[in-house]
């Protein structure tokens, strides 16, 4: 199951493409309900699941509006009893305006309307290690966190100061390595995961990412109107590589 936004949606959409390509006379269906969506192999008895939620912990409507609220995770309950579980959180923190899915964050008993967002992401992303670490049994289940997810939003960053975003971009940065700066959010990341006891494989897909600015939607991105996006990405693409670093590290963590 993939638990995230729609970059979790992204690499979700992107292995149930691949699967069917293994498997092109394998009958299969693939439906939405509330938020949940499910590709299901009925003859392989396998399905393949995305739950959309942007921030891991809660949202609750109240008479005073919607409350983030970070030390609540009552979404949960529907990741229990999966057997590989991939998270993803991050896109949606520094969304404002008509943009923001909140209008207060809660934390304890304390209401307010607004914090740093990577103050509030690190909050968050310790309440969900916590509920990983209370409720995950690692000899059924494997828990993935997919990492930060870059953006295109600046050409200066890849050393072309004239490219405001990624339109128009048709080769990936050469080299290996991303002249622009890290996300302050891998940080938090790699920090909430390095002090939990049971395991969580990071696949660390931002550094590879960031070499590809020429595989995003771009102006193709919402249906042809007149709109940027330099955040998701096409399919086939970079996303195709994250499946193929979720199987390898898979295979390994089934190894050791």
């Amino acid at each position: 199951m993939f638990v995230g936004d729609s970059l979790s949606l992204n690499q979700w959409q992107s292995l149930t493409c691949m699967l069917q390509i293994a498997v092109p006379q394998a009958k299969y269906t693939s439906i939405t309900v509330q938020g949940l969506s499910t590709f299901t192999f009925p003859e392989y008895n396998a399905k393949v699941m995305f739950s959309r939620n942007a921030f891991l912990v809660d949202i609750v409507s109240t008479n005073i509006g919607r409350i983030l609220r970070l030390d609540s995770i009552e979404g949960g309950k529907l990741w229990k009893g999966i057997d590989v579980l991939i998270f993803n959180s991050w896109h949606w923190w520094l969304h404002t305006g008509r943009k923001q899915p909140w209008d207060f964050i809660q934390e304890g008993n304390h209401i307010q309307q607004d914090m740093d967002r990577l103050v509030a992401y690190e909050k968050a992303l310790n309440t969900w290690a916590k509920w990983i670490g209370t409720n995950v049994d690692p000899s059924k289940t494997k828990v993935f966190f997919q990492g930060v997810s870059p953006d295109h939003m600046n050409g200066s960053y890849w050393g072309e100061p004239q490219a405001k975003n990624c339109k128009g971009q048709t080769k990936p940065v050469m080299g290996s390595s991303y002249p622009g700066r890290s996300n302050p959010a891998e940080l938090v990341v790699e920090k909430v995961l390095q002090s939990m006891l049971k395991p969580v494989y990071l696949l660390n897909i931002t550094s590879l990412s960031q070499l590809r600015k020429d595989g995003h939607p771009s102006v193709y991105g919402h249906g042809g109107h007149n709109d940027m996006d330099c955040s998701h990405w096409c399919l086939a693409g970079v996303p195709d590589t994250w499946n193929q670093l979720l199987y390898a590290t898979s295979f390994l963590s089934h190894q050791t």
